[in-house]
């Protein structure tokens, strides 16, 4: 081989490991941008989560006086009935 043609074997050695240096550094560059993107969305899962949390315990709060209201909506209710039933017992006879 003469020093001419061990250079340019040399040369496309070179340029094929620059090649590959640079295809892995575009591999990086996708690796990195996909862990912002992934960073990005667990940070948005995470606000979601809190806004929910939050909304949850404010229906809990809601549902627990509804609740409440009920009873006592129901116990007035049978006090009622009974009141009336009193009333038609007494001068129904």
């Amino acid at each position: 081989m003469t020093d001419a043609s061990a250079i340019d074997a040399a040369t496309k050695r070179l340029a094929l490991a620059l090649d590959a240096l640079e295809a892995a550094l575009e591999r990086r560059r996708d690796a990195d941008r996909g862990e912002e993107t992934l960073g990005a969305q667990l940070q948005a899962l995470g606000t979601d989560r809190s806004r929910l949390a939050a909304d949850l315990d404010v229906q809990a709060a809601r549902v627990r006086a509804l609740e409440s209201t009920n009873r006592e909506v129901a116990h007035r209710l049978d006090a009622a009935i009974d009141t009336i039933r009193s009333v038609i017992q007494t001068h129904g006879q």
